[in-house]
């Protein structure tokens, strides 16, 4: 069936901070110079905002530069920050620790992401901005020289045989003279960009960290607005890269999280239960007893930082935000350097398309001569020497921010986090303890709470490449380590009655966090865009 088109200057695939900065920034410099230039952001979710998930304390920097009188317009950055606190957890005990300047908040606020994403979607669509939610970028498309020259939504009404239904609908065509791909973390129009132009050649891999994430409304009397936390050790054990925070936010509500670096070696790691044992340590449960729990999501997030960016342009886009990595790991923070790379490449697009233009630096250049490099470049080692342990990190953290300021000669490898896990057999098995129903919880549960809908007569979005490798591969080598690493309960193994496994996927638990894409042993999995709107609607997340 023939696909309607639609032709524009600039397609935004993603309407996360990234994406909608650019948007926003290519209208102003549209209007500064005179100009009528189209630009159109789609995104997958059921609206903007709705599949935004992060901690989130914000730096204003690149929302200073982009929107000066946010204040006026109301931004929602409703909590300044008040107080900082670094902690070490033992499983009985904790210690206060120095906090890292990486973490110093003052300045920042702490905020709901989704909602500034849905703020800064109205500044988007006033300036001009054509914006559509629940659409899904399912495929790249290619002119006659092989250049990206636009995106087609997914088909509608596709039936869970693959056929269409009598609700079918043909996807669009969106046509751009250059196409900027704001995914977000492991977004796979970007996957398919870096496998087709070898964006990748040449840099360190990429690297990952699951974020598990709750929303509570806890008793006035446990509640300290601007407070932030964060910690490291248990639940996690010194092998395992990862850590917790606690952000008190207004109206009594505190967002929980723990993040867990997803190379990590045991395969009987459960990042989600260890999440929920995380809550019940004895310094951070009086947090949440007698609350109540309002949300649940996760996320991957790119973490590999500097060495792992890879190259930036390809022909007919650019990639941007978390699709390119720009996260400093250090601040525990990506949202203000996705919103710098959004507005550094509306200013290289726009110069691409004016043809006075004396500026013809890349986008690589343009944001090497910005704060956003520099920040990324200071702190580059932080994480990869995590990979020794956790005394081993952090005594070289304290090395490289105190006494070498980031200007290290060296530059640390990362290591591909599929490739990380050991067999089964030779690590430990983890007994986690049951849900109490009160600080902690069980996965189905959970993802109710994130309000993940999927239409479940359609195709599942996460592929298999070889149906078999689950049970002859991963059971048999890894104990099934899809079962523990989903924080949704997508994937089950059963046992058939002649005595034989098979995997089940749940695809409509989905809450589109990409772990499993990432840390399949065999890379066997992947994960593609369901039909448009389907997945998690987070509120205030």
């Amino acid at each position: 069936m023939t696909r309607e088109s639609m032709q524009y200057d600039v397609v935004v695939v993603g309407g996360g901070p990234a994406g909608l900065a650019c948007a926003i920034r290519l209208r102003q410099l549209a209007a500064a110079a005179g100009e009528d230039l189209s630009v159109c952001l789609i995104e997958k979710g059921s609206e903007i905002g709705a599949h935004i998930l992060s901690g989130a304390v914000f730096e204003p920097r690149a929302l200073d530069e982009l929107l000066p009188d946010w204040q006026r317009s109301g931004a929602p950055l409703l909590t300044p920050v008040t107080e900082d606190r670094f902690m070490l957890l033992t499983e009985s005990g904790s210690f206060n620790l120095p906090t890292p300047p990486a973490l110093h908040n003052a300045g920042n606020y702490i905020i709901s992401l989704g909602n500034l994403c849905r703020w800064l979607g109205t500044q988007a669509e006033a300036a001009g901005v054509e914006i559509y939610p629940g659409f899904a970028a399912a495929e790249i498309l290619y002119d006659e020289s092989g250049a990206v020259r636009g995106v087609a939504t997914g088909d509608m009404g596709v039936g869970r045989d693959g056929q269409p239904t009598e609700a079918f609908q043909p996807g669009i065509e969106l046509h751009a003279r250059q196409t900027i791909i704001a995914e977000g973390c492991r977004g796979s129009l970007a996957r398919e960009l870096m496998e087709r132009f070898a964006l990748r050649d040449g840099v360190g891999p990429q690297t990952y960290g699951l974020g598990i994430k709750e929303l509570w409304e806890v008793d006035p009397a446990v509640h300290h607005a601007g407070r932030v936390v964060h910690t490291m050790g248990w639940p996690l054990d010194s092998s395992t890269y990862g850590g917790a925070f606690l952000y008190h936010l207004e109206d009594n509500q505190v967002a929980v999280g723990l993040v867990v670096g997803l190379g990590y070696r045991n395969p009987w790691l459960s990042p989600f239960e260890e999440f929920q044992r995380l809550k019940t340590h004895p310094a951070l449960r009086p947090t949440f007893e007698g609350g109540r729990r309002i949300a649940y999501g996760a996320r991957a997030i790119s973490a590999g930082g500097y060495q792992a960016i890879p190259r930036l342009d390809f022909p007919g886009g650019l990639l941007i935000g978390d699709s390119a990595g720009f996260l400093n790991f250090a601040k525990i923070k990506g949202s203000h350097s996705a919103m710098k790379s959004g507005m550094v490449a509306a200013e290289t697009v726009h110069a691409i398309f004016a043809a006075a233009s004396a500026d013809r630096r890349s986008y690589r250049e343009r944001l090497d001569a910005t704060w956003l490099m520099p920040e990324l470049h200071a702190v580059r080692n932080i994480k990869p020497a995590f990979r020794h342990g956790l005394w081993a990190g952090l005594a070289h953290a304290a090395i490289d921010t105190w006494l070498l300021r980031g200007r290290a000669p060296w530059t640390l490898a990362h290591h591909a986090d599929h490739e990380q896990l050991l067999p089964a057999e030779k690590a430990k098995p983890i007994a986690y303890p049951k849900p109490d129903g009160k600080v902690s919880f069980d996965r189905l549960s959970s993802v109710f709470i994130s309000n993940t809908n999927h239409e479940e007569d359609q195709p599942s979005h996460l592929h298999l490449a070889n149906p078999a490798v689950p049970v002859q591969l991963n059971l048999a080598r890894y104990a099934g380590p899809e079962s523990r690493y989903c924080p949704a309960g997508v994937y089950e193994f059963v046992r058939e009655g002649d005595g034989t496994d098979r995997l089940q996927v749940n695809a409509q638990n989905c809450v589109h966090c990409k772990t499993c894409d990432i840390k399949d042993p065999s890379q066997n999995i992947r994960w593609v865009v369901p039909q448009g709107g389907g997945g998690p609607n987070y509120p205030n997340m």
